[in-house]
């Protein structure tokens, strides 16, 4: 091996192990806010796509782990946002962590990729750009990712909290 390559493999590590600790954090910081909320639910953590993934779910069908997720996800949001504060009042680095609630997010990705690859096939059909309801940044990626992998450009406009993705024809 080459010194470079050495490198690059202990930098993929120390990014692994960064990402675990985050992991770790938002663990620790979810629990007590389910003792707190005496909400039952078990943590399970990952690092999928460069970030930390931590799902919260249920053994007995999650339903009052719904009041984490909230109308359209709100909840969930925010609740993000805190556990993401929390990992970096820790480490000193922003946290890029996403939070997925009784698997909510999990369906609310699959829908969406659904949503972009229809809006990919009107767009090509009708050789029109597809405008799509706001939606917030985490739907709005997930948009993006499904047109790319339809072979088509999408792009974001508008202002928070109405942004949302027009789907471009070729």
């Amino acid at each position: 091996m080459t010194e470079g390559t050495t490198s690059a493999a202990a930098e993929g590590a120390d990014t692994l192990t960064r990402l675990e600790q985050e992991g770790e954090i938002a663990a620790d910081y979810l629990e007590g806010l389910l003792d707190i909320a005496d909400l039952d639910g078990d943590i399970d953590m990952d690092v999928e796509a460069d970030r930390a993934s931590v799902s919260i779910i249920s053994d007995t069908g999650g339903r009052d782990l719904y009041k984490l997720v909230g109308r359209d996800g709100e909840v969930l949001e925010a609740l993000q946002e805190l556990t993401r504060l929390a990992v970096h009042r820790e480490t000193g680095d922003r946290s890029r962590l996403m939070l997925d609630i009784a698997g909510y997010r999990a369906k609310k990705r699959t829908e969406l990729s659904e949503l972009g690859a229809k809006a990919a096939i009107d767009a090509k059909n009708s050789g029109e750009p597809v405008k799509l309801n706001p939606m917030t940044p985490f739907e709005r990626k997930v948009v993006h990712d499904a047109v790319k992998a339809a072979g088509l450009r999408s792009e974001s406009e508008g202002e928070e909290p109405q942004r949302f993705v027009v789907v471009l024809p070729n």
